[in-house]
């Protein structure tokens, strides 16, 4: 909004001052529709996909920890012991194989 000031007509009568929309005409309150079904859908679709991390991430330490005793290399008096209770359950039992080589708790004695 921008206050217009007076001017002359053609005709010669004077127009007094006063407040005019400096919108564009191609902007219309129709477009605000759209606007709005599209930020109630990004909202709705992050809603989502927090709820689902949160509830996969929720599912996956409460039967992991259900499962699975929770072992360390320190458990284990030597790496042959270790190695068989990896291959054992090797989902269950991933943290005792550290870099990812199939081979349990590398750095205890045979």
């Amino acid at each position: 909004m921008g206050y217009r000031k007076g001017y002359y007509k053609k005709d010669g009568t004077y127009v007094q001052g006063h407040f005019a929309n400096t919108r564009s005409r191609s902007f219309t309150k129709k477009n605000s529709g759209c606007i709005l079904i599209f930020l109630l859908s990004l909202l709705i679709g992050s809603v989502i996909s927090c709820s689902e991390s949160s509830d996969t991430s929720n599912g996956s330490s409460n039967t992991s920890n259900s499962n699975c005793p929770t072992k360390t290399c320190g458990d284990f008096s030597s790496q042959a012991a270790a190695q068989s209770t990896y291959n054992n359950n090797k989902k269950c039992y991933k943290n005792l194989d550290s870099d990812g080589d199939g081979i349990a708790c590398e750095n205890l004695g045979k």
